[in-house]
């Protein structure tokens, strides 16, 4: 199998600038790699962090539930779903973009804010505990939604970033290189024939010169 190389003349002048362009493209490419690792660094902690804040919204929907669930026992379904009606936002939450080492994911703000009384006949002592829950919970939610789309967005730059690396590792700068190396053999073999036509030149001179003696 050939080697894969680039359309190009063999010249002087396309050594040079190919010579040029390889340059460039091995400098891209240690940048890319530099953004790779600091990449998959940042993917890892990321990991890390989602799976905690996973297991901290896990645990505020099982109080949450619990709560309910005793909320729900004392009061009934149709109390409940009425009191519910009757409520006032608890949480207000805000979207910011954010951007870390050019990846942008949301960034999600979260308030709580305070409890306003029911007012109903037949409410539980229980529902104020229920709704402080669900707060919390609808809080922690929030933060496990933000660590999972962050999280996505740089698993997805990561692995672009590899792709562009291999890319260029294994495919565009070896075609350069493989060219440059063409063009340099075939400009040797080309000045190696203009010497070797020289040197004829001079046998005939030489020849003609000792004919006419």
């Amino acid at each position: 199998m050939s080697e894969q190389r680039i359309k190009a003349p063999p010249t002087k002048n396309t050594l040079l600038k190919l010579k040029k362009q390889v340059r460039f493209l091995e400098d891209g490419h240690a940048l890319l790699e530099r953004k790779r690792e600091l990449l998959t660094r940042l993917v890892y902690q990321r990991i890390n962090e989602y799976r905690a804040q996973r297991e901290e919204a896990h645990r505020a929907i099982r109080d949450a539930y619990h709560w309910m669930s005793i909320s729900f026992l004392r009061m009934g379904s149709r109390s409940l779903h009425q009191a519910g009606l009757g409520m006032a936002p608890s949480i207000e939450i805000d979207i910011i973009p954010k951007r870390s080492l050019g990846v942008e994911f949301p960034a999600i703000h979260t308030r709580k804010l305070p409890l306003q009384p029911v007012g109903l006949l037949g409410t539980d002592a229980s529902l104020d505990e229920t709704r402080k829950q669900l707060t919390e919970a609808a809080v922690q939610m929030a933060r496990l939604a933000e660590a999972e789309m962050a999280l996505g967005r740089l698993m997805a730059e990561q692995r672009k970033a590899q792709k562009r690396v291999n890319a260029l590792k294994y495919n565009i700068i070896p075609r350069y290189r493989n060219t440059i190396r063409y063009i340099e053999s075939a400009l040797e073999e080309e000045e190696r024939n203009v010497l070797f036509q020289i040197k004829l030149l001079r046998e005939k001179e030489r020849s003609k010169g000792a004919e006419v003696d």
